[in-house]
């Protein structure tokens, strides 16, 4: 089986490795030349177009940023929907709204290929391990013909539901994220403003009823050790809590936390954190409170 994977960005390239050191005969497609030769250097083939992966593979993988690059590589001149062939199983890795994973769907169908909707959760650590957390949406059948590929990268694989449930419960996960990290560095903050040891509250909140992955994931190996490189991105946060958002509007659902994490992220945006990872919106409170919370400080 010919699989091909377009998207080759901090979770993409990570994903693409892993199938190409198990044994997975793997095309290759992304802007940025860098990360194709990264992958071609351990044995994967590199194709210009998402159109030329569609003319030779059995199997397509996507991980992108967001609904309208999504939209682009699927639907665009060079598209992969202008060659795809009958048969061919598509696996979206990206998170997008659930509308636009229903009708690129659809679109799939009616050109004789078919598709899932599968967003994942774990972070870069959990796509270098193949521990990932996939959410699937779509056909029993098609999650069956997925399996290979889906077990090499997943730990925990649940199909949710018909296409763009895995997407919807990716948001609202997503969503809980980003209003625990809020909270975590809001807690953080007031607690060293206190004149408490950031190692005690490490071990005492990690192990009592404040606890979320949140704080697990971003207080010591981030925040307290002021490190906010690579990891979950604010934009992509900011843009998972504007899909949720959007989706709670249309259903008048009210999102009370999730408004004010939003807004939260913004401003970290604003400041120019975007490609920081999600623990640095501590920072906001730390300017404000006039302090700094490190281990060292």
């Amino acid at each position: 089986m010919i699989t091909g994977f377009i998207g080759l960005g901090a979770m993409g390239r990570l994903m693409a490795s892993r199938l190409v050191k198990a044994g997975f005969e793997l095309l290759v497609s992304d802007l940025v030349p860098q990360a194709v030769s990264e992958l071609t250097a351990i044995g994967a083939a590199a194709r210009n177009t998402p159109a030329q992966i569609a003319g030779e593979a059995d199997l397509i993988c996507f991980s992108l940023p967001n609904s309208e690059v999504l939209s682009e590589v699927l639907t665009g001149p060079d598209g992969v929907f202008s060659a795809v062939r009958p048969g061919t199983l598509l696996i979206d890795f990206s998170s997008v709204a659930p509308n636009v994973s229903q009708r690129l769907a659809k679109e799939a169908e009616t050109r004789g290929a078919s598709m899932l909707d599968a967003p994942v959760s774990g972070g870069v650590l959990g796509a270098e391990k193949g521990q990932l957390t996939i959410m699937v949406g779509g056909q029993a059948e098609d999650l069956e013909r997925a399996g290979s590929v889906l077990k090499e990268l997943g730990k925990k694989i649940i199909h949710v539901g018909p296409h763009g449930q895995g997407q919807a419960m990716k948001l609202v996960n997503n969503l809980l994220l980003g209003i625990n990290m809020v909270g975590a560095a809001e807690a953080l903050t007031l607690g060293h403003k206190l004149g408490l040891n950031p190692q005690a509250m490490a071990e005492i909140i990690g192990q009592s009823s404040g606890a979320s992955y949140a704080f697990s994931a971003k207080a010591e190996k981030f925040i307290f050790a002021g490190h906010f490189g690579p990891g979950f991105a604010v934009d992509l946060q900011y843009k998972d809590l504007e899909l949720a958002v959007t989706m709670a509007k249309n259903l008048t659902v009210p999102l009370f936390m999730g408004n004010q994490a939003q807004q939260i992220f913004e401003v970290a945006r604003a400041k120019g954190q975007g490609r920081e990872d999600i623990s640095s919106v501590i920072k906001l409170y730390e300017e404000a409170a006039k302090t700094l919370v490190r281990k060292d400080q």
